[in-house]
């Protein structure tokens, strides 16, 4: 009898403890409420999946409507491609613009919302990790990788702007991962390290912006809650600096704004992104052993960021390709109509194979 009582204890303890692991349920957007017009080359739809820490991610799945090489009722397997980015945007913002483009090219496409942004799951919102942000694209990989429509062997991705940094660790750290782009990227923890071009590369400085986070971190605690930092800076000051005016030009106005978009409202928390400072992303970037295309206007101010993750890489089947008069925001939407979506084609459809 003992021993019935014990056995239902456990019982009643695993239960618990699924239902605690279990994922958040997601309220997630039916309309197409995208900063992009819908395709009518491919399949939309909604989905999820879970990453290891137990947070579960919102993405826009884009299936082509036409899928080269299907005879009858044959199931036809596709290569896939994952997409996040720029940091402090959401899916519906160029994430989105890329993942759809690419799937009316014959790729089964996700673009998602990283942790504690968008549509996906994750307390408090507004939080960045190296970790749990490269776990993301990890994440993307698990559900392509068991989604029934998709070839596991042939599963690349794409991280843009701040998410090419995570892009680039993940594809360090996963050889499913079997070809990775870069657009218009980031360095986030060189930019947290040394600030832009170099210009708080210094200890006190560092020790500065330290002081000012455990500051924060103090009032946060006190208040309950966290402050947020701002997103673009909106109306623009007379002496903003011009790629901060581009920002304003695709995330203030009807371009690119989006209600969900951190950029485009208010931001990360003041201590979201701290943890970058002191865990860089690119370390293990020369062991890639992956196909690598890294892409960035001539003109861009974060240009430096992938000439500096071009030198880690190694191997002859890494690629640097620069943009003829393109600034970072060039490669967001396409308005300026530079985005190289033929070089992206044949780079996957190359090494997905």
């Amino acid at each position: 009898m003992k021993k019935s009582i014990i056995i239902a204890i456990a019982v009643m303890i695993l239960l618990g403890c699924n239902q605690n692991n279990s994922m958040n349920t997601l309220h997630l957007t039916r309309e197409w409420d995208k900063t992009f017009p819908k395709s009518e080359l491919v399949n939309h739809s909604k989905v999820t999946f879970h990453n290891r820490f137990g947070i579960e991610l919102a993405a826009d799945m884009y299936v082509p409507k036409e899928i080269p090489g299907q005879a009858g009722n044959d199931a036809v397997k596709l290569p896939a491609i994952a997409v996040s980015g720029p940091f402090g945007a959401v899916k519906e913002q160029t994430a989105g613009i890329y993942a759809q483009h690419m799937a009316e090219r014959g790729f089964l496409t996700i673009a998602f919302d990283p942790s504690f942004t968008g549509e996906s799951g994750g307390e408090p919102r507004r939080m960045a990790s190296p970790d749990i942000n490269t776990e993301d694209f990890l994440a993307a990989v698990d559900f392509l990788s068991t989604n029934e429509l998709v070839d596991p062997e042939r599963i690349g991705i794409i991280g843009i702007c701040g998410w090419g940094g995570m892009a680039i660790n993940a594809a360090a750290l996963d050889p499913r991962i079997k070809a990775t782009v870069t657009s218009t990227m980031y360095d986030m923890s060189r930019v947290a390290r040394e600030g832009y071009f170099g210009s708080t590369d210094n200890e006190a400085a560092r020790d500065a912006q330290r002081q000012a986070w455990a500051s924060q971190r103090t009032e946060d605690y006190r208040t309950g809650t966290y402050k947020r930092a701002g997103g673009v800076v909106d109306p623009l000051p007379d002496d903003a600096p011009w790629f901060v005016k581009d920002y304003h030009a695709y995330y203030k106005t009807s371009r690119g704004y989006h209600k969900r978009s951190g950029n485009s409202n208010d931001g990360w928390n003041v201590i979201g992104t701290m943890s970058f400072m002191n865990q860089p992303l690119l370390d293990m970037a020369g062991e890639i052993k992956t196909p690598v295309l890294l892409i960035h206007g001539e003109k861009a101010h974060s240009r430096y960021f992938s000439e500096g993750a071009f030198a880690k890489l190694k191997g002859d089947n890494k690629e640097l390709l620069i943009i003829p008069g393109a600034v970072h925001t060039d490669l967001y939407d396409d308005v300026a109509g530079v985005i190289p979506y033929d070089k992206m084609e044949t780079f996957f459809k190359d090494n997905l194979k």
